[in-house]
């Protein structure tokens, strides 16, 4: 059953966010993790849906056509198309970002759609894509014959010299030796860059790469004497996470304070500041 359509101050229970700061917090996240996926038309249509989902934190039900208007404004004739937003949201729908409801108005016809975005997950890694990790083991010094195997079973192997070149060698040398596959030594290099891009150190990139390598062996070493670890690579996350905590704090300059826009908090407590909104595309 469809929802009627209405006021936005009607649809408050749809929201999953207490404040804009918490939305705009989570926002940035997906951008971090997602914009690649997007065309630069459809992120100018999500930033611009993100702006019009401020009265009710993460709740939207403008139509397209007023979207769209606001947008050709800004950018002086130069806007996106119709296909171009709805192609945006369907994406968006697909990664996890938002969820779409069909409203009707009272007399049964359809009316604008209400966009929810929602929450980034912070208890482990992005999953709109499952982590390929030919199933790690917990054991990493008995996962070798198993890799042989699969390897017999494979036609093509994917294997560590096919790793972009945007992911560090050092790294790859490091994490070929247990996690062979190219796709996973690639997600393992995401999440170095996402928990990066958190604390605002990307910039400081031997730093984050020398913080990166001890992390993974820190990982290798609690596989090593642990029976169970059920997720390594987001085991892995969270030692990273916690290392980089203290290489942002030491970081901070001493007169940062509360007066940034937006405050960012990680899973782990720690605040952390940026004004995604107004930064450029």
């Amino acid at each position: 059953m469809n929802l009627k359509s209405g006021r936005i101050e009607g649809f408050e229970g749809y929201s999953q966010f207490k404040s804009v700061k918490e939305f705009n917090t989570h926002v940035e996240m997906w951008l971090a993790v997602k914009k690649h996926e997007f065309s630069k038309g459809e992120v100018i249509g999500l930033k611009r849906l993100v702006r019009f989902s401020a009265k009710v934190p993460g709740v939207c039900n403008a139509k397209i056509g007023t979207l769209l208007k606001a947008i050709n404004e800004e950018y002086h004739g130069n806007g996106i198309s119709r296909s171009t937003f709805k192609r945006m949201t369907l994406k968006a729908k697909e990664l996890g970002i938002l969820t779409i409801h069909e409203t009707e108005r009272k007399n049964g016809s359809q009316s604008s759609n209400l966009y929810s975005f929602n929450r980034f997950p912070q208890s482990e890694p992005p999953k709109a894509k499952k982590l390929n990790h030919h199933k790690e083991t917990n054991n990493l010094l008995k996962t070798n014959n198993q890799k042989s195997t699969k390897r017999n079973e494979a036609s093509i192997e994917i294997n560590h010299t096919f790793v972009s070149d945007k992911v560090p060698q050092a790294f790859v040398q490091l994490v070929k030796y247990f996690f062979p596959d190219a796709k996973t030594i690639e997600e393992y290099w995401r999440m170095v860059q996402i928990a990066a891009f958190g604390f605002e150190c990307s910039q400081h990139t031997e730093d984050v790469l020398a913080i990166a390598i001890q992390s993974f062996k820190q990982l290798v070493r609690k596989l090593k004497s642990t029976k169970r670890v059920v997720k390594p690579i987001a085991f892995f996350y969270g030692i990273l996470i916690n290392k980089l905590k203290g290489f942002y704090l030491e970081q901070l300059p001493e007169d940062r304070n509360e007066s940034k826009p937006f405050r960012y908090v990680l899973g782990t407590g720690e605040v952390v500041y940026y004004d995604w909104l107004h930064a450029e595309s």
